[in-house]
């Protein structure tokens, strides 16, 4: 799940109220608090299905609502803007939808600026799936010249990218930067790359991939121009998220015409979706008994619009525009009781009562849990799906035993892991932000073969990861789980040759161990060295 990282001075300020108070309330909001580094921030693990909490803007908006300070629906002014985008036909056949709007009047700080770049990132997993559904740009709009152009490019074409100081094809980012490396795979097949260009044929951005140097967002920016690229409808909902984000720090929201051949439109859109519920239905499937107008409070404290209707049965709803979680009035109905207070239910005692006990898989699970915690680890809990890109072509190693998904709704979700060492290292790709070095580990389930079987994986990163720091740590969780295992040479492609060994238990190897081929790193965008180990523990 995603981690934002809250600054309590910055929160503070924003929400208008103490940090004491705001870590007693966020719980009860559905985050999980993590920990507190020298009283500076919090890092703070929101569920998937709310990426309108993923940056401190929306935490803050949200949490005025549920301490009563300012509740109801937030009100977003769109300013008529005289930016126009004209969309050429050519890049249907590749990218073809696209959203943006501008934002003027801002004042940005080291804090806001990093909390910008993480919502574009978790934007970019959440909503995106890796930027290949949706891909936000985000520009200083003073360095360049309207109106701009959206249009598919040879890739042979020129420019600085951001974080370069020379001109580079766009063919030649897909190999050689770092961005390129981690999502080139997205544009792989097409003769022409998207561009997004202003009036004198200066570069903004290639998205999905990267933006150009040019248009660089720095502490004395002010005025910005956000575009959002991809392949699915969901581009219009992350504009909106981004916008009002910007807008809660005080910024004026423009908007963009955009020109295209099958239709103008005027972007972003922040008009809220109307829901009628009703309330008993409510009441019955959360616990309480409220009337419409409590209900309708409730739901008022968790920034809707709502009011009780004249019969007094229904409660008229507005969804803001930056909710993409509201598919069903039971969505609603639970940020009602939410709202309502989970503290100030009824508590009931179940009417069947009987003494439980631990599976001892579960109990097996926990001792391993604290054996890696001890010596650092910090544990993950990455998807059973994932795909046979990750699996096996990024982790140079065949195809074997999969079970794949029968009618995938992603092609990041076709099969059923069966291991979980690549997806350690998908989430070191996701936190290259933060600080090394990194240290994780999951224990669970991997299906191989028609069945179900139990791993162990973890995994380091950072300047010095070597063999001897990975194999230190196995001796050590091997013995603590009083495994005794030999170990032999490895041919695993997914590691170095000469500096990988396999685990091996009698006749039988159970696992592998060693520093990642330089290739593994590359596939997945990572930067640093890696050393990993998985092992299968269950049969042991």
């Amino acid at each position: 799940m995603p981690v934002v990282r809250l600054y309590y001075e910055d929160l503070e300020e924003l929400v208008g109220a103490s940090r004491d108070v705001i870590l007693s309330r966020l719980p009860m909001m559905g985050a999980d608090i993590g920990k507190k580094a020298e009283e500076a921030y919090v890092d703070v693990e929101f569920f998937p299905d709310r990426p309108d909490l993923y940056s401190v803007e929306g935490v803050s908006r949200a949490l005025k609502g549920f301490l009563g300070t300012d509740v109801g629906i937030p009100q977003y002014d769109v300013h008529p803007g005289r930016v126009v985008l004209e969309v050429d036909p050519s890049v249907n056949a590749v990218r073809p939808l696209i959203a943006c709007a501008v934002v003027r009047g801002l004042e940005f700080s080291g804090p806001a600026i990093e909390s910008l770049m993480d919502l574009q990132e978790d934007l970019h997993w959440g909503l995106g799936r890796n930027r290949r559904k949706v891909a936000i740009g985000v520009h200083d709009i003073s360095r360049v010249e309207p109106p701009f152009k959206y249009l598919a490019e040879d890739p042979e074409r020129k420019f600085v990218p951001l974080d370069f100081t020379e001109e580079m094809t766009m063919r030649d980012m897909l190999i050689k930067h770092p961005k390129g490396t981690g999502y080139g795979h997205i544009l792989k097949g097409f003769d022409s790359y998207p561009l997004i260009v202003d009036a004198k044929n200066r570069v903004l951005s290639f998205p999905p991939i990267i933006n150009g140097d040019l248009t660089r967002v720095e502490e004395d920016t002010h005025d910005l121009f956000i575009d959002v690229t991809g392949t699915d409808p969901v581009v219009h909902k992350a504009l909106n998220i981004v916008v009002t984000a910007l807008a809660e720090r005080g910024g004026k929201i423009e908007s963009v015409l955009v020109k295209r051949k099958e239709g103008d439109f005027v972007s972003p859109n922040l008009t809220p979706a109307r829901w009628i519920i009703n309330c008993a239905e409510a009441n019955r499937l959360i616990g309480f008994d409220l009337p419409p107008q409590e209900l309708a409070a409730a739901l008022e404290r968790m920034r809707f619009g709502a009011k009780a209707n004249d019969q007094g049965v229904d409660v008229e709803v507005e969804v803001p525009a930056y909710r993409v979680d509201i598919m069903h009035s039971w969505d609603i109905f639970e940020d009602a009781a939410k709202g309502f207070g989970y503290e100030n239910l009824t508590l009931e005692l179940p009417k069947t009562v009987t003494v439980g006990r631990p599976h001892p898989i579960e109990a097996r699970k926990a001792e391993i849990r604290d054996i890696m915690t001890g010596l650092g680890y910090l544990e993950v809990l990455p998807f059973t799906l994932t795909s046979e890109k990750v699996q096996f072509e990024h982790m140079r190693r065949l195809s074997s035993g999969e079970i794949r998904v029968l009618h995938p709704i992603s092609e990041l979700h076709t099969i059923l892991r069966t291991t979980i060492l690549p997806s350690l290292l998908e989430i070191f790709a996701l936190n290259q932000h933060h600080s090394l070095p990194q240290r994780i580990f999951a224990v669970g389930e991997v299906v191989e073969n028609r069945k179900t079987k139990l791993n162990l994986a973890f995994a380091s990163i950072h300047s010095s990861a070597n063999f001897s720091e990975i194999r230190s740590v196995a001796d050590a969780v091997l013995q603590e789980m009083m495994i005794k295992a030999g170990i032999e040479l490895s041919k695993d492609g997914a590691f170095l040759p000469g500096r990988a060994a396999d685990i091996i238990d009698g006749e039988k190897t159970i696992g592998v161990l060693g520093e990642v081929h330089p290739a593994v790193l590359r596939n997945f965008g990572l930067e640093q060295p890696v050393v990993g180990f998985e092992m299968r523990w269950d049969e042991l």
